[in-house]
């Protein structure tokens, strides 16, 4: 006897059909053929780490890589239009002794055993791969998984931005206006002058890549309260780049 997890997709623009099995002897089995025929069986594809003297292979589970393919084959099928579920996700166990050479017939019987006794249930493949590896004994993986967010690299405009930030200079406009704004290590500042003016878009994604500068520049710390900050009688000042020139 031996443990499986499969499932059978359909394409119905094209009238075929595709089934996926994972054996827990570590074989990944696959037919596709029309609907209605006799489907065209793959190679079995073995683990690698099946019997292998790869020392790169120790530790590693049999059933790590065509767990894998399995997903990977559900994912390209799917995308290629088999998105009719004939047989959904499921684990079934069938007469099949993976230590003797599996013969072209006793391959083909591999499948119609599997669609025969599959139930109909409807269920994700996840679900499956996770209770085919708990009727093993094995760990699996948890449902909700919460990922650390990598961090992505600064739009170039912003990173210059940063540097001048890093270097003690305020940042402000490259054109004065009756409402402007300056960004330093003290914080975000608004001049409002007599009359107002509304920015247009390019003023709006300059003060925008300014404001995402000093966001990085004072990332982890503590906001200066107003008795702490100290005057700035003469900042060094330096114009934001234009779009389309070179930083410095």
């Amino acid at each position: 006897m031996t443990l499986t997890v499969g499932f059978r997709l359909g394409n119905d623009a094209t009238a075929r059909q595709v089934t996926v099995l994972v054996t827990q002897g570590g074989y990944l089995h696959r037919a596709q053929g029309l609907y209605g025929k006799l489907p065209r069986l793959s190679r079995p594809e073995r683990s690698p780490t099946v019997g292998s003297p790869i020392a790169s292979f120790r530790g590693e589970h049999p059933l790590a890589r065509p767990i894998a393919d399995l997903r990977r084959h559900h994912a390209a099928y799917t995308k290629k239009g088999y998105t009719r579920v004939l047989i959904p996700p499921a684990v079934v166990r069938l007469d099949l002794d993976e230590t003797q050479p599996l013969s072209a017939v006793a391959h083909s019987e591999l499948f119609q055993a599997f669609t025969g006794a599959a139930p109909a249930t409807p269920q994700s493949l996840d679900a499956a791969i996770t209770a085919f590896r708990a009727a093993l004994g094995l760990p699996s993986r948890p449902e909700h998984i919460t990922r650390a967010s990598r961090g992505k690299a600064l739009p170039p405009r912003v990173a210059a931005m940063l540097r001048t930030l890093e270097d003690g200079s305020a940042l402000t406009p490259a054109r004065r206006r009756p409402v402007g704004w300056s960004v330093s290590d003290q914080g975000v500042r608004l001049h409002v002058g007599p009359t107002g003016e509304v920015l247009d878009r390019a003023a709006v994604i300059e003060l925008q890549a300014a404001l995402s500068a000093w966001l990085h520049f004072t990332k982890d710390k503590e906001p200066l309260r107003p008795a702490e900050r100290r005057p700035r009688p003469a900042p060094s000042r330096r114009s934001v780049p234009a779009p389309g020139t070179a930083a410095d």
